[in-house]
């Protein structure tokens, strides 16, 4: 390749415009080929150069060599990890206290029963005894008129004795095994009890029809039968919920509180539950234990919030205005 240099000042400008140019263009260690390979050689020097920067900042990213892995922030909890126990709460409490007077109660029962049993037999032998002893008064007595004394003038018996002659005591009744009277019996009698395919569907109808005849202590009896009968009947929240109102209606708050707090406790989502959990704040009421009716009634509106606002709502509002809560 033949250059042209021009004489003066101008010719060495131009050669050194020239060499410049091309050096500017031309990378170190670029070696100059032919001109249908300038393109792809450009292209790739550039990708080498691109490679190499990558190479670089995988060696700034990752001193100890690429594919390292690192410990993520947030690892599962160990498999023999123990759960921490829940915090007790209010409900927890009232559970708790409400279960200790149910045995308190219990036992109360068992020894009333227990002293009915003993007054019931002891009137019974006295009884017995009175009655025996006036028969042998009565016998005795034409004997000695048949065989009067020795002595000349006889000695008369006392008026007072005999113008009142010894009574046997009839025992008193037990109030809780009295016989019904013949209309209740007939009223219970008249009150159809359903015969279905599903008999513990049956037995819980009767039963309701019972309460809702106001016939409490027939619809215990046979609400009951139930509970103890058909524990996994579809019908069973209904039918421990119901349990609960024939005694709250028969005046009996305290054992009314104990099928309510078992509903409650034996199947939150039973379909009678938030029912026995509300009712059991009014039969805290009833006790006169309003701060464990406001409990209930706290739980309640914590627990079943579409309850409150739908079904129960007026329930809600008739059982909370006669108890003032903090």
């Amino acid at each position: 390749m033949k250059i042209m240099i021009g004489s003066g000042r101008t010719g060495a400008a131009t050669v050194l415009a020239a060499l410049a140019f091309s050096a500017t263009l031309a990378p170190v260690g670029y070696q100059p080929a032919a001109s249908a390979q300038t393109v792809p050689e450009s292209t790739e020097v550039r990708l080498r150069r691109i490679e190499s920067e990558l190479r670089a900042v995988q060696r700034k990213v990752f001193p100890d060599g690429a594919g390292k892995t690192f410990v993520p922030e947030i690892t599962p909890p160990a498999s023999g990890a123990s759960l921490p126990a829940p915090a007790p709460t209010a409900v927890t409490d009232l559970l708790a206290r409400m279960d200790a007077v149910e045995a308190q109660m219990q036992r109360l029962t068992a020894a009333s029963e227990e002293n009915q049993n003993h007054i019931a037999k002891l009137e019974a032998r006295l009884a017995a005894l009175e009655a025996a002893g006036s028969a042998a008064t009565n016998v005795s007595t034409p004997a000695v008129q048949q065989s009067p004394p020795v002595s000349a003038v006889p000695v008369p018996r006392p008026a007072a004795e005999a113008s009142a002659p010894v009574k046997p005591v009839a025992a008193k009744p037990d109030a809780t095994k009295a016989a019904a009277p013949p209309d209740r019996v007939a009223a219970v009698m008249a009150i159809e009890k359903p015969a279905t395919n599903d008999k513990g569907d049956d037995e819980y109808t009767y039963g309701y029809r019972l309460w809702e005849a106001r016939f409490f202590p027939e619809a215990q009896q046979q609400l009951l039968r139930v509970v103890q009968q058909y524990p996994r009947h579809a019908r069973i929240s209904y039918a421990r919920n119901l349990l609960g109102r024939a005694y709250l209606d028969d005046g009996k708050p305290g054992t009314a509180a104990q099928y309510f707090l078992q509903n409650y406790q034996a199947d939150r989502k039973g379909d009678r539950a938030a029912d026995s959990l509300l009712y059991l704040g009014v039969a805290m009421n009833r006790l006169k234990e309003d701060k464990r009716a406001c409990v209930a009634f706290a739980e309640f509106r914590q627990t079943y919030p579409s309850e409150l606002a739908g079904r129960l709502k007026s329930q809600y509002e008739a059982a909370t205005k006669p108890v003032v809560c903090n």
